[in-house]
């Protein structure tokens, strides 16, 4: 037989009735000790008063007397004496009069009783002395007010014991019945995250959960919808990462197996313009493997970064001279309108990779007799670069699509130029992670404008 392992609604359905019927207990034996110190008290105190009365009176009486023989072994005389002063009439000589709610006794100087109880005299009994002509000529003695003799009183104070406990159980089942209604009230929503988190992870990535409330567990839910979501559109992203790699893949592959066969077949003779042919091919591959190995890098932020002060419009002169004799072979006017030195603190390789990606990009797909201005400046503490090219242009559409891997626009600008789609989407994860942005807009003359924004060095930057 397994033990009974209760679940987090019934853990916090104990945790919150145990500190019930703890705090329930702690006060009913507060109350309790209230209630007996008062009643006690109560009772210590009417006795005090009822032992100085008597003391007072039988002071007279042994005045008149001038000894005790009138009083010995006289109950009779003693509650004949108290009805004075007690008008209750009493139907047994064994209990006390009307007003006492213990037993008393009294004595002569040295303590031999006078009248009293058969019991002995209690040592630790409350003692009041009596006087005459200042001198004390005997005792009145009552029983420690803890020893209740009355039946009334002892049939009191267990009725009120009863009670007492008949309240605490009866607060523990109402604790009870409130408890686990309110357990189950709170646990709901954890109980739909944790459905929720179970169809997650058997790849339900459509999953969600209505938040409830904006506490912790209504945040909580929003995370959790946020999590699936993003897991949806990754899942979405991979599956159309793994076509787009099958569709870059086939063509070269289909291209150069083609090729061989037609060359092995005899088909085509072997020459070194089919050599030719199939070094393109192959180079085609070659250029597409490089460009996913260094997506994959940047994604997983394993590109060494070694950042350090640098002069960002020098190191992008260098670079734009580099395209310079290209740009020019294809009928293309390269233009710089930059500022004199821009301090930076970042990668010179990576962002020399940056600025070979976006003049590349633009010598590929624009067409001939245009040109590409690059632009600078510095506004605050960020350093603003347009690279804005000519015809052909694209969609509104398009222009959000341009940073998504393998996305090549329609037109002039397709694979016919040999881009593989992944440079824009290296050039944006090495943007940011030199803390900047990377956004395409329209450009006015006509073509693409890719604006790349990078923040200027700090003085920390500067110290470190």
């Amino acid at each position: 037989m397994k033990w009974w392992r209760p679940g987090i609604t019934g853990k916090l359905f104990m945790a919150i009735l145990a500190t019930c019927i703890s705090v329930l207990i702690l006060m009913h034996i507060a109350v309790r000790i209230s209630f007996e110190r008062g009643f006690i008290g109560y009772i210590k105190s009417g006795n005090e008063q009822r032992l100085a009365l008597l003391s007072d009176t039988l002071s007279e009486q042994y005045a008149q007397h001038g000894n005790w023989q009138f009083l010995r072994h006289n109950n009779r005389y003693m509650f004949q004496l108290l009805r004075a002063f007690d008008r209750e009439p009493q139907t047994s000589t064994a209990m006390p009069p009307h007003g006492w709610r213990t037993q008393f006794w009294v004595a002569d100087q040295h303590f031999n009783k006078l009248v009293g109880p058969p019991s002995s005299i209690p040592r630790d009994g409350t003692r009041k002395a009596i006087t005459v002509a200042g001198a004390t000529v005997g005792w009145v003695i009552a029983s420690p007010v803890e020893r209740l003799t009355r039946s009334t009183d002892i049939h009191f104070d267990k009725q009120q014991r009863r009670s007492s406990w008949i309240i605490v159980i009866l607060a523990i089942l109402l604790a009870a019945g409130a408890t686990f209604p309110l357990a189950r009230g709170l646990l709901r929503p954890v109980k739909r995250l944790v459905e929720g988190t179970h169809r997650l992870a058997a790849g339900d990535f459509s999953t969600r959960v209505t938040p409830v409330g904006r506490d912790e567990l209504g945040r909580l839910a929003q995370d959790f919808n946020q999590l699936a979501s993003t897991l949806e559109k990754n899942q979405r992203m991979r599956r159309a990462f793994m076509a787009d790699i099958s569709h870059e893949l086939r063509t070269p592959l289909a291209v150069l197996r083609g090729e061989l066969e037609a060359i092995q077949d005899g088909v085509r003779r072997f020459t070194p313009e089919s050599v030719t042919s199939l070094q393109m091919e192959v180079a085609t591959l070659t250029k597409l493997v490089d460009d996913l190995h260094q997506l994959s890098l940047s994604d997983e932020g394993a590109l060494a970064y070694q950042k350090k002060t640098l002069d960002i419009v020098a190191l992008l002169e260098v670079a734009a001279g580099a395209f310079k004799a290209r740009f020019h072979a294809r009928g293309l006017a390269l233009r710089l309108t930059l500022p004199q030195h821009i301090s930076l603190f970042g990668d010179a390789d990576r962002l020399m990779q940056l600025f070979n990606n976006l003049l590349e990009n633009s010598l590929r797909y624009t067409d001939a007799g245009g040109e590409l201005h690059i632009s600078g400046e510095a506004r605050g503490h960020r350093l603003y670069l347009r690279f804005a090219d000519t015809a052909p242009g694209v969609s509104d559409e398009q222009l959000t699509q341009l940073f998504e891997r393998f996305y090549r626009a329609e037109g002039s600008r397709s694979r016919a130029s040999g881009g593989s789609g992944l440079g824009l989407a290296i050039c944006q994860n090495i943007v940011q992670a030199h803390g900047g942005t990377l956004q395409a807009t329209h450009s006015p003359a006509g073509g693409v404008s890719i604006n790349v924004t990078l923040p200027l060095e700090t003085e920390l930057q500067r110290m470190l």
